[in-house]
């Protein structure tokens, strides 16, 4: 099985070396009509577009690209793109035409944006917020950042900013040093605003250990990343007779699949299925763990999930669940399972473009489907107003149930 893991790697690494090799013409865009002055902006333009449609043409997993007419709309969002007067216009451009596909992981990131994925930061006002009974509470606060120095609390309701009220899904980007007037709801829904500065900080992923009631250990990483598997490893191997561990993965979107092969591997003792990933030629490449410096974690396991768990996170514990090796708890995940590549464009921006689809060791496709929680928990406002975070106060239960099941199983 770890020669199948490594064959597929394989296959991916001469896909993404062979993604420069089109075949597909892209539509032609006129600059006819672009004035003199503007010729030299347009004919970048042109060359990030053409760039852009050839990479999906030639190498989205979808060979269909979900029914998209793309030369079609080629013709109309390449218009735009050579009109398109600075980089906001243009990614706008591109990316209402890759937002044709509907695709979880095929997205066009300006130069700003590439360059803060690469150096993991960017302009923010440091509150994460999360939908809880159709209103956007403000969930967890950035230590040392502007807006828990300007009083921001958790559990506020979040209202509008700059004027703009927040609607069911709502991203701010702002600029450093960009000053925004954010309105909220205190905790006795009082009207507060704030005129809150943006300043650059880190996005690199999180880490926290504790220990809960029972000996119990917590857990939370929020990327699959080397620096998070290894870190999950050493927790691991140093807690290996915690009687049970709750896995955090509510703010976690994913990230490598080696990684993710050798995380699903700390919590067995051999090699297992975790899925097949797909081609665009339709090929089949099975996937199983990593045992190799394994923690071999024999205890119970429960897994945290919601809304914001996506990609390779929603991939572990479809796995851990399929194979009976955790419980997962909370809300219904992403649905944004796909493995995908980034892509560099002539401006410094980049295309990070789906490759393969994928399916559970059990059959499941999850893209657009998500994962639906062993034991689903509904949060409320008041709930997190009052610290309490229902989401492990569930996995306790369960892992108290467990280990009462234990117990009496083994009285003669």
């Amino acid at each position: 099985m770890r020669a199948a893991w490594w064959r597929g790697i394989a296959l991916a690494v001469v896909a993404l070396a062979l993604s420069g090799c089109t075949t597909t013409p892209a539509p032609r865009v006129s600059l006819a009509a672009v004035p003199v002055e503007q010729r030299a902006r347009a004919e970048g333009n042109v060359r990030v577009f053409d760039r852009v449609w050839r990479l999906v043409a030639d190498g989205h997993y979808d060979p269909k690209l979900h029914g998209v007419d793309w030369p079609a709309a080629g013709l109309k969002y390449g218009a735009e793109a050579v009109a398109a007067a600075d980089d906001q216009a243009l990614y706008a451009a591109l990316g209402a035409m890759v937002g044709l596909l509907k695709d979880s992981h095929t997205h066009a990131l300006s130069p700003t944006q590439a360059k803060e994925r690469r150096t993991q930061t960017r302009a923010r006002t440091g509150f994460y917020m999360t939908r809880v009974e159709g209103r956007w509470i403000v969930s967890e606060l950035v230590a040392g950042s502007p807006a828990e120095l300007a009083g921001v609390k958790t559990g506020w309701v979040v209202v509008a900013r700059n004027g703009t009220a927040f609607g069911e899904r709502s991203e701010a980007r702002p600029k450093v040093g960009e000053v925004a007037q954010w309105e909220f709801l205190d905790d006795r829904d009082q009207p507060v605003a704030l005129a809150i500065v943006a300043e650059s900080l880190s996005t690199k992923p999180r880490q926290e250990v504790r220990v809960l009631a029972g000996g119990v250990v917590y857990l939370r990483f929020d990327a699959f990343d080397p620096a998070d598997r290894r870190w999950l490893s050493d927790q691991l191997k140093t807690n290996r007779a915690a009687p049970g561990v709750v896995i955090d993965l509510r703010r976690n979107p994913g990230g490598g699949t080696i990684s993710l092969g050798i995380t699903i591997g700390e919590f067995f003792d051999r090699a297992v299925d975790c899925g097949t990933f797909i081609t665009r030629g339709g090929y089949r490449g099975g996937k199983s763990s990593w045992q190799i410096g394994s923690a071999r974690y024999g205890g119970s396991v429960v897994v945290l999930v919601d809304g914001a768990t996506g990609s390779a996170a929603e991939i572990f514990a479809a796995v851990l669940q399929e194979h009976g090796r955790a419980t997962i708890v909370g809300r219904k995940t992403a649905g944004a399972v796909l493995a995908s590549g980034y892509h560099g464009l002539p401006d410094g921006g980049e295309l990070q473009l789906s490759r393969q689809d994928y399916v559970t060791p059990k059959g499941r496709r999850l893209e657009n489907e998500g994962i639906e929680p062993d034991v689903k928990v509904v949060r409320t406002v008041a709930d997190v107003r009052a610290g309490r975070d229902v989401d492990v106060e569930a996995a306790l239960r369960v892992l108290a149930k467990e280990a009462s099941s234990r117990s009496g199983a083994s009285r003669p």
